[in-house]
């Protein structure tokens, strides 16, 4: 939890979830559990069969927002996944009623879980009738084979739905067996960027050239996050002499 972030796209993080399990290739080397296990906030490595024991609700940290006076860009769960199987739908119901109370804040919230906020999305409408004018909800996206959370994520009425392709591990449009390439209708951002870290996977041009040239053609605002390497910053951000840094309307009103 900071009141000041280094990841590009955001302002602040806020973490009332720790620790994960991992779902997919993107999670590897998952700098969250790194982090984690070096500080000892987690014991165990973030497999699923230690998730009962590594996902932590943070009671404490639910009212943070509300003391930043300040309006900024928030990040939610840089060290976990709001929707977590592990984590119970009443404490999502409290820590969206805080977002939304927080209305002078913007917040982020990006998930490999789609499915399971699709769901408690429908039990929260049902209450509320609306997830919020001020709460972004986005998907994490590292190849073709995982493009159906895009689809999950069109279906759920947000404000902004966003896509993370980061790490980005192959070409989203590649098509194949259980692969189907991106479709950007009803996504109105997207951030790619490369992996960082001593284990990091290489990211090809091609991928992320495709990305920009789709969001161009489909109208979604694209932002390259870095190239990625031993350390984050180490290819630096541009791409074809240019640094990629746009947002969704939401944003810029």
């Amino acid at each position: 939890m900071a009141d000041r972030s280094a990841i590009e796209w955001t302002e602040a993080t806020w973490n009332p979830v720790s620790g994960c399990s991992k779902v997919s290739p993107g999670c590897a080397h998952c700098y969250a559990e790194t982090i984690s296990l070096r500080f000892r906030h987690s014991l165990k490595p973030w497999t699923p069969e230690n998730a009962k024991e590594n996902v932590r609700l943070h009671e404490g940290r639910i009212d943070q927002p509300l003391r930043w006076r300040r309006p900024r860009l928030v990040f939610v769960n840089s060290m976990s996944d709001l929707f977590h199987e592990e984590v119970p739908f009443e404490f999502v119901d409290r820590v969206w009623n805080v977002m939304t109370e927080a209305s002078h804040h913007t917040f982020q919230v990006l998930t490999k879980r789609p499915e399971i906020a699709s769901k408690w999305a429908t039990h929260y409408l049902a209450e509320h009738g609306s997830l919020g004018a001020n709460v972004w909800l986005g998907v994490s996206i590292e190849n073709s084979r995982y493009t159906f959370r895009a689809d999950v994520l069109r279906t759920i009425p947000a404000t902004v739905h966003f896509i993370s392709a980061e790490p980005l591990l192959g070409s989203l449009y590649a098509s194949g067996t259980n692969r189907r390439p991106l479709d950007l209708t009803g996504i109105d951002w997207l951030i790619a960027g490369g992996e960082s870290g001593a284990r990091s996977r290489p990211v090809d041009v091609r991928w992320v050239r495709e990305l920009r040239d789709g969001c161009r053609d489909a109208g979604v605002a694209f932002f390259f996050k870095q190239w990625g390497g031993r350390t984050a910053k180490a290819g630096g951000r541009e791409l074809d002499g240019r640094i990629f840094d746009e947002m969704p309307r939401a944003a810029t009103g």
